[in-house]
């Protein structure tokens, strides 16, 4: 398959990406470091069996999200147990739901999962829950690694080491976003989105990446998203008199829209971009985003034997966006109990980095098992792509994927956009 990725862009978005992760990086005296390459001959301190936990939406806004991931997770379990597991003893995985936040739920589901003795936790897939259990989790010497996770906030949060995403950082995103509005022919882009830790980040992002296209940002208004309605804050977007908007929300979209095609600046006048939160099916809503454009991190060839092996474990799940993201999770996890010998939260997260970087390139638990057992060095490679993480637990390198609605309110995949984030 031909990648559509534009290298000229994936330049671009390395130097500003690695410009602000370099400076987050060096705030956190409590990231990541060079202790990350192995167990050290120290005794294990695992129960002998590795168990996975989810923390992932079943309910609420990201709901949508929750069958790829769930599906990626039991495929990458259920290809290693196959195989005979982590030295003849089976993987064992206990789901649970995160919900989006409203209620809170994910903290009572957190203390379900260290009950039942998780050595990891896949999740959440929005960075508000995660970031509302970090220290639960972390706390208790267990890894939180999100398959979905974009917040770039992470880079820099005290996690004892134990955080890890298979999800880019939105410094990533923000600048796609914002480039793909610009090419467009855009020149006065106005920002919408969501207050909260997710929202802000990437709204920050979208609009210096903007104005660095040389566009102009024409309003940058944050919400709460649980209002009843979002009036005041469209008609400050309408005031601005923008060409386009950026839209940085979840399923609040389905109230926002209508209020913006009420003031004259829904998808029927101008251009509106959605993120990674919204871009969702929208074929029940009545309005019409035919033409619209939207960004996620998706792999820049996602591979149809991986999708139909997730439609295989549920037949329902019809969008794979996070689906491969939450497999590399898992098979990571477990790559790294091997090489540690050690099921622990502690020994996990000290030889992620050893099995991502810098060693004999592999996929799939079958070759790269074999090697770890070998005593080689290994470079895993994922099924949503490279899985290189450096020192605060992300992604070195990343890739967006540019998707278009069409009639019908679903979408395509039209470009790839990667860039390095170290």
């Amino acid at each position: 398959m031909i990648r559509p990725t534009r290298t000229w862009r994936a330049v671009a978005v390395c130097g500003a990406a690695a410009l602000v992760l370099a400076a987050c990086g060096s705030e956190s005296s409590d990231k990541k470091s060079s202790d990350s390459g192995g167990s050290g001959g120290s005794a294990a301190k695992g129960d002998g069996t590795l168990t996975i936990g989810t923390l992932l939406p079943q309910t609420g806004d990201l709901a949508f999200l929750g069958p790829p991931e769930f599906a990626g997770v039991q495929l990458a379990v259920d290809e290693i147990n196959k195989a005979g597991g982590i030295k003849g003893k089976k993987i064992v995985k206990v789901d649970s739901d995160s919900g989006d936040g409203t209620p809170d739920i994910a903290g009572a589901s957190v203390d379900k999962l260290l009950a039942q003795n998780a050595d990891v936790i896949v999740g959440a897939a929005s960075s508000n829950v995660s970031k509302s259990v970090i220290d639960k989790i972390t706390g208790a010497g267990v890894v939180q690694f999100s398959p979905a996770n974009t917040a770039a906030g992470f880079d820099t949060y005290p996690d004892k080491g134990l955080y890890f995403r298979t999800a880019p950082s939105d410094v990533l995103q923000g600048k796609v976003v914002a480039n793909v509005a610009v090419e467009d022919g855009n020149k006065n882009i106005a920002v919408l989105a969501r207050q909260d830790f997710y929202g802000q980040g990437l709204a920050e992002s979208a609009a210096k990446n903007v104005e660095a296209a040389g566009a102009n940002v024409a309003a940058k208004v944050l919400y709460n998203a649980e209002a009843e309605n979002f009036t005041a804050e469209v008609n400050e977007i309408a005031a601005a008199k923008p060409d386009a908007v950026i839209l940085v929300a979840f399923n609040e979209t389905t109230k926002i829209i209508p209020q913006m095609i009420a003031k004259g600046i829904g998808p029927d006048k101008i251009k509106i971009y959605f993120v990674d939160g919204n871009l969702a099916d929208y074929s029940k809503e009545k309005f019409d985003l035919t033409g619209m454009k939207g960004t996620a991190p998706s792999p820049a060839d996602l591979d149809p034997a991986f999708t139909d092996k997730l439609k295989a474990i549920d037949p329902k799940v019809k969008d794979f966006t996070y689906g491969p993201e939450s497999y590399d999770t898992v098979m990571v996890s477990a790559l790294a109990a091997l090489q540690a010998g050690d099921d622990s939260g502690e020994a996990i997260a000290k030889n992620i980095l050893k099995i991502t970087n810098d060693g004999t390139k592999c996929s799939g638990w079958e070759q790269c098992s074999k090697l770890v057992e070998a005593g080689t060095d290994i470079d895993y490679e994922g099924a949503s792509g490279p899985v290189d993480m450096n020192d605060t637990g992300s992604l070195s390198k990343g890739t967006i994927g540019v998707n278009q609605y069409k009639k019908g309110n679903t979408y395509v995949k039209i470009d790839s956009v990667t860039g390095l984030v170290e």
